[in-house]
């Protein structure tokens, strides 16, 4: 199975944001390329929130090209099996936590958010991801700075779509 099969297969048995997820079913049956950067119709992307439920935090990426407090994430890489794997190892690559499990129960939310020419579209697919006991995050090449945030202070540093992830991640717990 190609990952672009995986990825429709994931959104078809996603059973939330009905309309949002025709976009991509039908964003990936037009282009064949719809999962890889190159595609300037948009591409699919995979991310990951962190999520440590034990202390009640999450951790964020400040973003170095885009100086915003985000989850984990990024683009598709053609050695990705699936969009869970991407999502995986984009939040272990930009956290520098090794032994993260996503949440059971496949995307906790999708997020289709512009993004400049001459891609123009980003279709996120989020996950959560449950951080190990005992573990040190360490900062990536692709990111200003990495912090942990209560759930509350969430929404005084990120924007409305990471807010969501929150709340949606909280709700599955």
């Amino acid at each position: 199975m190609s990952l672009h099969e995986n990825a429709v297969r994931v959104l078809k048995e996603y059973a939330d944001q009905d309309e949002l997820r025709a976009v991509y079913l039908d964003h990936l049956a037009a282009h064949p390329d719809g999962m890889w950067k190159p595609c300037e119709a948009g591409h699919v992307t995979a991310s990951a929130l962190v999520i440590d439920p034990e202390r009640g935090k999450v951790l964020l990426t400040l973003h170095r090209k885009l100086g915003m407090w985000l989850q984990m994430g990024g683009h598709c890489e053609p050695g990705d099996a699936t969009v869970e794997e991407a999502a995986l190892r984009e939040a272990t690559e930009e956290s520098g936590i090794a032994g993260l499990t996503l949440l059971p129960g496949g995307p906790v939310r999708l997020d289709r958010h512009p993004i400049p020419a001459p891609c123009n579209w980003h279709l996120d697919v989020q996950y959560a991801a449950l951080v190990p006991q005992g573990a040190v995050e360490a900062i990536s090449d692709e990111s200003l700075d990495l912090r942990w945030f209560t759930y509350d202070e969430v929404a005084d540093v990120a924007d409305a779509s990471v807010v969501q992830l929150v709340r949606r991640t909280l709700a599955r717990l």
